[in-house]
């Protein structure tokens, strides 16, 4: 008995070892091939507000509906721009005319065909006087747009457009069958969107969730994943522990969630992170129609005032870099040589003294002309980042006899009710950047409407004047000489403080594969992530 004991007491371990290597090797071989099934869930601290991207000025919206919609053209994973719907184009020699040649055979989740018809109506819509868009601009420059046959579409530019071929992505595509002769701010479609894009609308519980489903007739393909869902979390420590507690997949996370709290055993096992410089920065704006900003060297001095490596410790953790201007340091257009404003109260207090604030009655406070120099920055809730950098402005600010006081608002009432209506002092908020280095919808003097972006009113003749030929400009050295330019001019007048370029700091779940960093980043091919079978822990119906 002790012997056959002993025999199964040895090979019992070795036939388990076996069946999981067995196991294992089956899983491995079988992983190569990509399942369908399962869903990802992750947090946002904002819902979303329309999704109709032309009138969609946050994040979320766009983030939601660029998996609704697509557009003409995308970038891929090296940042160059190639085919979406449109399947080829073809440039006259002079630059003005852009020639699409559309894929045929596209349905939109109603079955009804897609055709150029749909491209001209989106093209008339966004450039039409009553459409509340920031984002006609681009097509504002085109002289006549043609629908020359079902799948052929024709565009000419009044001059050459620089930022031309980039701008037909997923803003105009719009199913005209369902819009034409409606008032698009009325339309069902911005709460029920009906797209061509790899996911449906499922259902959308305002400030709750918004849940799509694969599309299965996507022209790029049936998704991987058979459902996206964003859960409106808006405090961030909240979100965390859902995702601890298997509630979430996907999160940003802030510096602090990643270089601790996320760096533990339960982490390194359940979860893959990411970190990469993001395609954004975050900035101290001024509303320069009031009148305690209207003076360049208070702007000036605020910036002096302000330590940015100290908020880049302290807030970010060093991931991230100091701003110099509103575009990150790793692109062609970066311009490294501008003025900067090095923590130097000093100096700070220097140029105040010289715009006419001092503290005349002893107290601690800069005043001038019986006001004393206070004033309140918004910004919006669910962001600590910005809570905390708020902070420490606030803290530098007093140490040469400014308030500012802050307020921390709900995001849609941020956007709608002060940043849309003007109704703030300064913002603390953020830009999420393009590809190109146009920046004429935030910067240029008739962009100050309702909803356009240029919402802290910002005029400057020769900025003007260079946003127009930087559009203008196709020869890549000749532009970038006009965008340095004008950085010069941002860094000298100071309409926003800018402070720092965060990273992106993103943790998803381990059962996710298929994810490929690069230049893009990792949202890029996202239809092509998926779950292994034996791993997929969501079942649909």
């Amino acid at each position: 008995m002790r012997h056959s004991a002993f025999k199964i007491s040895i090979f019992l371990p070795l036939f388990i070892f076996s069946f999981s290597l067995l196991l294992s090797t089956f899983h491995l071989s079988h992983a190569s091939e990509p399942d369908y099934g399962d869903a990802i869930v992750l947090g946002s601290i904002g819902d979303a507000t329309t999704l109709v991207p032309m009138l969609a000025s946050d994040a979320t919206s766009h983030q939601i509906a660029g998996l609704i919609y697509n557009g003409l053209v995308k970038y891929d994973k090296d940042l160059n721009l190639v085919g979406d719907l449109a399947e080829s184009w073809i440039i006259s020699p002079d630059g003005l005319t852009i020639t699409f040649k559309l894929r045929k055979g596209v349905k939109w989740e109603d079955g009804e065909p897609f055709t150029s018809e749909d491209v001209l109506f989106g093209f008339e819509t966004i450039t039409a006087p009553g459409t509340p868009t920031a984002y006609a601009g681009d097509f504002l420059e085109v002289e006549n747009a043609e629908a020359l046959g079902p799948y052929t579409f024709k565009v000419t530019y009044r001059e050459p457009f620089a930022p031309a071929l980039s701008s037909w992505g997923n803003l105009v595509v719009l199913p005209k069958h369902l819009l034409d002769g409606k008032d698009i701010t009325k339309s069902p479609l911005g709460r029920n969107p009906v797209g061509l894009g790899p996911y449906s609308l499922s259902e959308w519980k305002t400030q709750e969730r918004i849940e799509l489903k694969a599309n299965p007739t996507c022209f790029e393909g049936r998704p991987y994943l058979d459902r996206y869902i964003m859960r409106i979390i808006p405090d961030p420590a909240t979100m965390f522990l859902e995702l601890k507690s298997g509630g979430l997949d996907w999160m940003g996370l802030s510096p602090i969630q990643y270089e601790r709290q996320a760096n533990s055993l339960f982490f390194e096992i359940n979860f893959n992170k990411y970190r990469y410089l993001s395609f954004s920065y975050t900035y101290l704006g001024y509303n320069l129609k009031f009148p305690l900003f209207a003076d360049k060297r208070v702007r000036q001095a605020i910036a002096f005032a302000i330590d940015k490596d100290e908020i880049i410790r302290g807030v970010l953790l060093g991931y991230g870099v100091k701003a110099t201007g509103p575009y990150k340091p790793d692109t062609w257009f970066y311009n490294p040589d501008v003025k900067r404003y090095p923590y130097d109260p000093k100096r700070a207090t220097a140029l105040l003294t010289e715009a006419g604030w001092v503290d005349r009655d002893g107290d601690g406070w800069l005043d001038k002309e019986g006001r004393p120099f206070s004033f309140t920055a918004i910004t919006n809730q669910g962001n600590p980042l910005r809570d905390r950098t708020a902070q420490i402005i606030q803290y530098r600010l007093k140490q040469i006899g400014i308030e500012m006081k802050i307020r921390t608002l709900e995001w849609t009432a941020f956007i709608n009710d002060f940043i849309d209506k003007r109704r703030f002092e300064a913002v603390i908020l953020g830009w999420t950047l393009g590809q190109d280095p146009d920046i004429y919808d935030i910067w240029h003097s008739s962009k100050t409407g309702g909803k356009e972006l240029n919402f802290i009113s910002y005029q400057n003749p020769e900025m003007d004047r260079l946003l127009v030929e930087g559009r203008r400009t196709f020869d890549r050295n000749e532009r970038k000489k006009i965008y340095w330019r004008i950085q010069e001019i941002l860094a000298e007048d100071q309409p926003y403080t800018f402070l720092y370029v965060p990273m992106a700091l993103p943790v998803i779940h381990k059962r996710f594969k298929g994810i490929e960093p690069a230049p893009a980043g990792i949202t890029y091919n996202f239809i092509r992530w998926w779950v292994p079978r034996y791993e997929q822990k969501y079942i649909m119906p």
